[in-house]
């Protein structure tokens, strides 16, 4: 077995662990082999050797009789590779395209929304106060895993991310979860409760973040496995040294945002990796509470077995040090049969909907189609005469940008690069572009201002739509793929005028679309799907444009149609024969 790593240490930061060169393979297929395995685990481990693997939420059983599971899982209930050492490289690079996969719910919506309404009648009967509900999504796959895992790890972007090989199996997990760091002397857990989607435009996705800090939903729903994971530490843990430092965190990542919170204790002397795993697992987050129970619930509803997914991925060190994640946002892809699994879940409690539900599971798939481009922001400014025309506003785009995808950048440096150009060039005039990559480098080149455009200019319409979910829509970026298609419809017009879905006019491939109808300049509004442009948003607060749905059929009504744009201004257009 091949074994890769990136997960976070104690102090945040995330390193790469790739073991190979395999000593021996340890094995459990039953719930009999599971403690003497993790057993010959500790055994290694003492002599010297790393440990790394998985246990499967089907081997829960071995740690308590009556944590009931769904039988006939095809992988085995545990597997540990033992290795002398390990190395710090990432895994099997690859170049490899993931082709587009078609991935398919295993149930129907109405055994899904039946799911639902089994778990409240369950609620009612008091056997359960939450239940973690998970289905499958499955695909054909004849690519490389290895491909599949670097995309769904650029696009989740989590803490706790790991790639376990094998001849004919693969698992990929992309999890942004923590079930317990472990240093022989304390342990920390950090339970995931709460999901809702990112918005594409910066303010939506404030108000996204905003909805899930405050939704009474799912800090219930937190706060109940909050206190399962304390009840289930206290049975290894020092007397009152249990506590919760931190309560509803939320956490960004690329397509979602997370509320989590943190559980940590002192261990009694003597502790071991079994008695952890005994009191722990598997986690309450993907169980729900009460955990026996629940797991009865969820044995009679789910179909089929959860395997690696839900259990338990990780490593434990020489000096005993153990990390392992909850495969959450997890794949296994079999190369023998073809096939891919994709598991999505969330805790269904009595107010949760059915539609709610499905809506957050597939919210939580988004990772495996979510294709990130590379690419850094971007901003073009006019420098005129020693100034920086509308500098507030592209320093505030660009560091809301940054923020947005989580680019380290601080507005005090923009503003320094930018005094350093205008000390080397006090009075002239210049075309800057600031580009800041994903570390936050900033870099600023210049060139000559473009000459001015005189007399209208030619456009052609787009012949397809824009997607306006795609947040590279509402961010400058280096990512000018999804203009460039656009604008080689017409590569001998000017420009070319994008529209949405619904048939709304959006902007133009180099800037933002104004027009005026019945003696009003008219702008469309950002939620149609375009950049928020610097001079767009200065005559939009002076009040000399004004926002309003636009459709291709006002274009015939228009008097007069306009490019605007920071660094060339007001270019008249008018469309092409």
């Amino acid at each position: 077995m091949y074994a890769y790593f990136n997960f976070a240490d104690a102090d945040g930061q995330t390193r790469h662990r790739r073991f190979t060169g395999q000593h021996t393979l340890l094995t459990a297929r039953t719930i009999e082999e599971v403690i003497p395995c993790l057993e010959q685990v500790q055994a290694y481990t003492k002599r010297g050797f790393y440990a790394a693997g998985y246990l499967s939420y089907e081997a829960a059983g071995a740690f308590d009789s009556s944590y009931a599971t769904v039988e006939g899982s095809a992988l085995p209930l545990l597997q540990f590779g033992i290795y002398k050492s390990f190395g710090e490289q990432q895994p099997c690079v690859t170049d490899a395209a993931v082709e587009k996969l078609n991935w398919v719910p295993a149930i129907q919506k109405t055994v899904y929304e039946q799911a639902i309404q089994t778990i409240k009648e369950e609620i009612a009967a008091g056997n359960t106060y939450q239940t973690n509900y998970t289905m499958r999504l499955r695909t054909r796959f004849t690519g490389d895993p290895a491909a599949l895992f670097r995309q769904m790890q650029r696009a989740q972007r989590a803490d706790y991310t790991a790639y376990l090989a094998w001849e004919d199996m693969a698992v990929l997990s992309a999890s942004p979860e923590l079930f317990f760091r472990w240093d022989g002397k304390r342990i920390t857990t950090k339970p995931m409760k709460g999901t809702i989607k990112r918005g594409v435009a910066y303010e939506q996705d404030l108000k996204q973040r905003e909805t899930l800090a405050a939704s009474v939903k799912d800090r219930a729903e937190n706060v109940m496995i909050v206190d399962l994971l304390r009840n289930d530490i206290s049975r290894v843990a020092k007397l009152g040294t249990v506590r919760v430092p931190a309560l509803y965190t939320i956490e960004k990542y690329p397509t979602v945002y997370q509320m989590t919170s943190t559980v940590e204790a002192e261990t009694l002397p003597n502790t071991t990796i079994i008695d952890i795993m005994r009191a722990l697992f598997p986690c309450g987050s993907i169980t729900g509470a009460p955990k026996a129970s629940t797991m009865k619930v969820i044995s009679e509803i789910e179909p089929e077995p959860r395997e690696v997914y839900c259990g338990a991925i990780g490593y434990i060190e020489p000096n005993g040090e153990a990390v392992f994640n909850v495969p959450i946002r997890t794949a296994i892809v079999n190369k023998t049969n073809q096939q891919a699994t994709y598991s999505v879940g969330g805790g269904i409690t009595w107010d949760s909907t059915a539609d709610g539900e499905y809506e957050e599971a597939i919210a939580k798939s988004s990772v495996l189609q979510e294709q990130l481009p590379d690419f850094e922001l971007l901003e073009t400014i006019a420098y005129e005469d020693g100034a920086f025309v509308l500098e507030d506003r592209h320093i505030h785009r660009l560091v809301q940008s940054a923020d947005y995808f989580s680019i380290p950048i601080e507005e005090a440096e923009v503003q320094n690069l930018l005094r350093k150009h205008q000390a080397a060039y006090p009075g002239q005039s210049h075309r800057i572009r600031i580009l800041a990559d994903q570390r936050g480098k900033l870099e600023l080149f210049y060139s000559a201002m473009p000459a001015p455009i005189k007399g209208k200019q030619k456009f052609a319409s787009a012949a397809t739509p824009i997607d306006k979910t795609n947040r590279y829509y509402y961010h400058k970026t280096t990512h000018r793929k999804i203009y460039e298609d656009y604008k080689m419809e017409e590569p001998d017009v000017f420009d070319t005028l994008l529209w949405n879905e619904a048939g709304e006019l959006t902007e133009f491939t180099i800037g933002n679309l104004v027009m005026e109808l019945d003696g009003k300049l008219l702008t469309p509004p950002l939620a149609c799907g375009l950049l928020p442009g610097t001079l767009r948003e200065e005559l939009t607060v002076k009040g000399t444009i004004k926002e309003a749905v636009l459709t291709k059929n006002d274009l015939q009504a228009a008097s007069r149609i306009w490019l605007i744009n920071s660094v060339r201004g007001w270019v008249e257009m008018e469309p092409v024969d």
